[in-house]
């Protein structure tokens, strides 16, 4: 069983940033592929980003790439998402999920193949 708990959302102004982070409970943390997904009123959650079990294999969904950043740190159980040059479409809640991986390599961006959520952190980006 792995717990989940989000931090780091509020609000920021357009072109700021803001550093998420997910801590975990579990052990063999460094099987579990990582992502994290957003989602706003009266539309599906979205992918945003994922990083394999090892950490060496990361995708971004076109329009976070080249402002966000995922990295996970196995020693101390977290996953971050560096989000710099915010958008207000950025703005949602966001959630980071989780699911077990044991060749610790693959990166999963389908909501339905997470097993493990979060309970979601609110970032609203102002204009």
């Amino acid at each position: 069983q792995v717990q989940l708990v989000e931090s780091g959302g509020g609000l920021v102004q357009a072109g700021g940033s803001l550093r998420l982070s997910c801590a975990a409970s579990g052990r063999t943390w460094g099987t579990y592929a990582m992502g994290w997904f957003r989602q706003v009123p009266g539309k599906e959650r979205e992918f945003v980003a994922a990083i394999s079990g090892s950490g060496g294999n990361t995708d971004y969904v076109d329009s976070v790439k080249g402002r966000f950043t995922i990295s996970r740190d196995n020693a101390k159980r977290t996953v971050s998402l560096q989000m710099n040059s915010l958008k207000p479409e950025d703005t949602g809640v966001y959630y980071c999920a989780a699911d077990r991986d044991i060749t610790r390599y693959i990166i999963l961006i389908d909501r339905s193949l997470y097993t493990y959520w979060g309970q979601g952190t609110q970032v609203t980006v102002s204009s």
